[in-house]
């Protein structure tokens, strides 16, 4: 039988895989019922719930995204909790469409129980992607209802 990874090692193929632009290979990191929280999300979906619904959003990112993300800067901390991992880190970006390069905060805390993700309370800079993609006049319709 298989070693069961530590939160800690989960993170790290989590953050492995979005770096390598491996989406569609992400899914299987997290639990059948899994939660995932994206708390600063302007206008997407702030919770996911579930493999196969991750799954969809993971294939879509791929599909769409015009951003390449290089993890730089990243701390794992393990807390008394020994499911609980909190991952504080920075993506170096590179806008494929307008050429722009930035950092992008982020902060994940990560609860894995048996090698998988069961949940997730994601904190990225959404924001810093939407005005690196020249995308501010649609974020700001879309919050506006248009």
């Amino acid at each position: 039988m298989p070693e069961t990874l530590s939160p800690r090692e989960v993170f790290q193929k989590l953050i492995q895989g979005v770096g390598a632009g491996r989406f569609s290979e992400l899914a299987v990191l997290y639990a059948e019922d899994a939660v995932v929280e994206t708390v600063f999300e302007p206008v997407g979906p702030r919770r996911i719930e579930g493999r196969a619904a991750l799954e969809e959003r993971f294939a879509q990112v791929s599909a769409s995204s015009p951003v390449e993300l290089t993890p730089v800067n990243v701390v794992v901390r393990e807390t008394d909790d020994a499911e609980v991992v909190v991952a504080e880190f920075d993506y170096h970006v590179r806008h494929r469409l307008t050429g722009r390069t930035f950092e992008a905060s982020n902060i994940q805390v990560l609860r894995v129980r048996d090698g998988l993700i069961i949940s997730s309370r994601d904190y990225h800079d959404h924001l810093a992607l939407v005005v690196a993609g020249g995308n501010l006049s649609q974020l700001v319709a879309a919050l506006e209802g248009e």
